[in-house]
């Protein structure tokens, strides 16, 4: 059964909406119906609560789904636990197929725990319900206005209003997470590295929906250019293993797999009821999968920023330009530490750069191996004319350009130039520049909005440039179309 019934719904209902700011059922409702005001969301919103059917924030409210009416698409239930499975066997009773179920106490906590989500499956099976969760956050669809996460965009210190829990803006990133909180973090940090979001799936304890049924559905979903997973445990090993080959083909999925070692691994049980399995499993079969493992957040997003601006590498040779040396040599020792290597430039190539130094276009003191190191001499035109002769090398199959902004010669400027470059090539190129100063930080910016991924550290956009290259290799090997 598909799930487009999650992030399409064009009837919602929260169950267990309550008209107390700060309580759970308050603010999805509430969330949803700024959604429906500012014209994201478009369908209709109905609210139950058993104990009142007045209205809650303008929204029609029953004591019981069996009373509205209509038939939701999309239930949203914020019951406590022991409730839940009324609430849910109502939803079977009305006719609704989707359910995400955001209540915690279930599996996760052992005893009567695993008893009541054991009739929460009983129930969904019986009546052919569809179920996120539960102990979840939910679904968010920047596309249609679905936002299930009961976490108030702002809060308040000392009675000024702060961005909280911030919603990345639209984009072709999707997220799937079994951890809720993690996911919640993931998406404070995609918010801040201006990083787009396509679907976000948080399915907890995963009684039914797990991230084999998401991954299958945004195989085909034309928003999403790039999968991220959080897990951590994948218990449908083979369907995933099948799936992601397939997928792969087209569409990168890149899995931070958490619960490595024995400790993580029992945090996990007690986390999502998560069931442990080797580390060294997971990591040929994510191998054989041509999935991208990844080990920490920050690395996640690199690559998935570089993943949805960039084209895969057709080979691992790398070139490094940069204005600075060191930064260079740092470079050069990641590229090597990550399975990569650096490109032996054509003969022909090695002219072109020395007629550039001839000309003065390239600095007469520059170092024209690899990494070339234009100096703190550089200007715009010596990036420009050492890129366009380098990625005319057919040897090279990517660029990490290393641009300190600090040289006076290099200006605000030489993204745009570069890019008018890149855009020539189908290499891939990722950028960085050190530093914490406004320049450098909007001098980053400048480069993603000319489609470059930047960073502000050397090993970060070589390992970025690893994910591409991976890519590459995986689309080669599964004889995907160029």
């Amino acid at each position: 059964m598909s799930l487009r019934g999650f992030f399409e719904p064009e009837s919602i209902v929260v169950i267990g909406a309550s008209r107390s700011p700060g309580k759970i059922g308050y603010e999805i409702l509430r969330i949803m119906v700024e959604n429906r005001e500012r014209g994201s969301y478009k369908g209709k919103i109905y609210a139950v609560n058993p104990r009142s059917d007045e209205m809650i924030l303008n929204v029609p409210t029953y004591k019981s789904v069996l009373d509205i009416p209509d038939v939701p698409e999309l239930a949203i239930i914020v019951t406590p636990a022991p409730n839940t499975p009324q609430a849910l066997e109502e939803c079977g009773r009305k006719g609704i197929r989707n359910a995400v179920v955001i209540s915690g106490g279930f599996a996760e906590v052992g005893g009567e725990g695993v008893k009541l989500q054991n009739m929460l499956d009983e129930i969904r099976r019986r009546y052919g319900i569809r179920v996120i969760g539960p102990n979840c956050v939910g679904v968010i669809s920047p596309s249609t206005g679905v936002d299930t996460l009961f976490l108030p965009i702002d809060k308040e210190i000392r009675g000024n209003s702060y961005i909280s829990s911030p919603r990345p803006k639209p984009g072709s990133v999707a997220l799937i997470t079994q951890s809720g909180a993690f996911g919640v973090a993931c998406l404070d940090y995609m918010y801040g590295e201006d990083i787009g979001l396509s679907k976000f799936v948080s399915y907890g304890n995963k009684l039914d929906v797990d991230e084999v049924d998401v991954i299958e559905y945004l195989k085909d979903d034309p928003m999403t250019r790039v999968i991220l997973v959080y897990a951590e445990s994948i218990e449908k090993g083979r369907e995933f293993l099948e799936l992601a080959r397939e997928v792969t083909r087209e569409k990168p999925i890149v899995v931070l797999k958490a619960g490595r070692t024995s400790a993580g691994a029992r945090a996990a049980s007690s986390h999502t009821a998560a069931i442990a399995g080797s580390d060294s499993i997971y990591d040929a079969a994510f191998r054989q999968a041509g999935v991208i493992r990844v080990m920490d957040m920050e690395e996640l997003f690199d690559a998935a920023k570089a993943l949805s601006m960039q084209p895969p590498a057709e080979g691992e040779r790398i070139a490094i330009l940069t204005d600075g040396g060191g930064v260079g040599v740092m470079a050069a020792d990641e590229t090597e530490a990550v399975g990569l290597r650096l490109a032996e430039f054509s003969d022909s190539t090695k002219e072109k750069l020395k007629e550039l130094q001839r000309a003065n276009v390239i600095p007469p003191i520059a170092a024209l191996g690899n990494p070339i190191d234009l100096t703190g001499s550089a200007t715009d035109d010596s990036f420009v004319g050492a890129m366009e002769a380098i990625l005319e090398d057919p040897g090279v199959h990517g660029v990490v350009v290393l641009a300190l902004h600090h040289v006076p010669g290099v200006t605000w400027e030489l993204p745009r130039k570069l890019a008018e470059v890149v855009k020539r090539y189908k290499k891939p190129v990722v950028a960085m520049d050190v530093g914490s100063s406004q320049y450098a930080v909007e001098f980053r910016k400048m480069f993603e909005r000319e489609g470059i991924p930047a960073y502000p550290e050397p090993e970060r956009a070589v390992k970025a440039m690893k994910a591409l290259v991976h890519y590459g290799l995986v689309r080669r090997y599964r004889g995907a179309s160029p």
